[in-house]
């Protein structure tokens, strides 16, 4: 007689898709030859079956055909159901299935999710499991979890894109640092449970059945970003793998990215800050005396004696933005001059004025 797959799955006739992949993932973790270095021949045995068994019974096609005509039907060939006895090839003979095994290992693989999880490193076993030495011990279940474990490189979680978002400031808080507290929303796994032991009889090992169930909760988070003095438009604060967690992705990181509010009165250029005043045509020849008040609440009181142009402009040092890297120093402060031009001159005036600046 040929092999009984309901049986060797330990399901019945009627199982549904997600009796046989309990199944499966609590007899292969069971029957894996790496788990059993001991009695490896008879682990090997009954993991090929295992497999097999899955294969076949998760495949509707092939579960079809064994219904109906057994193991050795299935290996044999036979028309696929609802082909017709007369149907198909081009010959004019009946289109037969055939019926293609599958590595153990490729199964195993493909159900936990990785394409080769634990790279090729050739397998103490004949044929190659491609998975090393102690997987089921604590590394293994680290490697489900997103660590390392002894997976080569090229074969680690591949880290979830960065997340951006911009973080609003004043130049005041720039000009003096601050404290800013965002509050965040992720979702995070919840590895309690993953390891369900589903008992065991006297002599026997346990089984872990859901130990790939992992359930994800929203959390909630604050997070403190300190804003140094000086800080400049585009400066990144990283907080590493705040993002989302994912089976086998390392979580993004989050990333706060300064930007600048406008100021009513100061712009900013690099290190320095630039102030402009307003002034009459007859203050820009005759002098003015510049009252500002600083970042910091100061009154600036600058004198400026020279003759005032339109492009004209009086540097205070040590007044403008903290630099970030020597925060003992700072820019400069930047006096720009809007000059006011009277909108017309009488007679009189204009006579007057090239009698002046003719003399000087």
């Amino acid at each position: 007689m040929g092999l009984d797959y309901y049986r060797i799955l330990e399901v019945d006739r009627s199982a549904k898709e997600d009796d046989l992949k309990k199944a499966y993932r609590k007899l292969a973790m069971k029957w894996h030859p790496d788990k059993n270095p001991n009695r490896n021949k008879e682990a090997e045995a009954k993991f090929k079956k295992i497999s097999e068994a899955y294969d076949v019974l998760s495949d509707p096609q092939k579960r079809a055909i064994y219904d109906q005509f057994g193991e050795e039907g299935l290996k044999g060939q036979v028309p696929p159901p609802g082909a017709g006895a007369f149907s198909g090839g081009s010959d004019g003979g009946p289109t037969m299935f055939r019926f293609n095994p599958r590595s153990a290992d490729d199964i195993f693989s493909e159900f936990f999710g990785f394409s080769s999880p634990f790279g090729d490193l050739g397998g103490s076993r004949a044929g190659g499991s491609g998975f090393p030495r102690g997987m089921f011990s604590e590394d293994f279940f680290t490697s489900l979890r997103g660590g390392v474990g002894e997976a080569s490189s090229s074969n680690m979680p591949r880290k979830g894109a960065p997340i951006e978002r911009a973080l609003a400031c004043s130049l005041d808080d720039l000009y003096k640092g601050t404290s800013k507290k965002m509050k965040i929303s992720r979702d995070i796994i919840d590895h309690t449970g993953m390891l369900t032991d589903t008992g065991k009889g006297e002599g026997q090992e346990a089984v872990f059945d859901d130990i790939l169930i992992m359930r994800a909760t929203t959390t909630q988070e604050i997070l403190t970003i300190e804003i140094k003095p000086g800080w400049k438009k585009g400066t990144k604060i990283t907080f590493p793998e705040k993002g989302n967690e994912q089976r086998g992705v390392i979580p993004s990181d989050l990333i706060f990215i300064i930007d600048e509010k406008p100021h009513l009165v100061f712009k900013r250029d690099g290190n320095d800050l630039i102030y402009t005043q307003k002034i009459s045509l007859v203050e820009a020849l005759t002098g003015y005396t510049v009252q500002v008040t600083s970042l910091d609440g100061r009154t600036l009181t600058i004198p400026v004696s020279s003759i005032i142009s339109p492009a004209y402009e009086e540097v205070v040092k040590g007044e403008g933005m903290p630099i970030p890297k020597e925060p003992s120093k700072k820019g400069n402060l930047r006096i720009k001059f809007n000059i006011k031009f009277p909108t017309k001159l009488t007679s009189e005036q204009k006579t007057g004025m090239k009698r002046l600046l003719s003399s000087s």
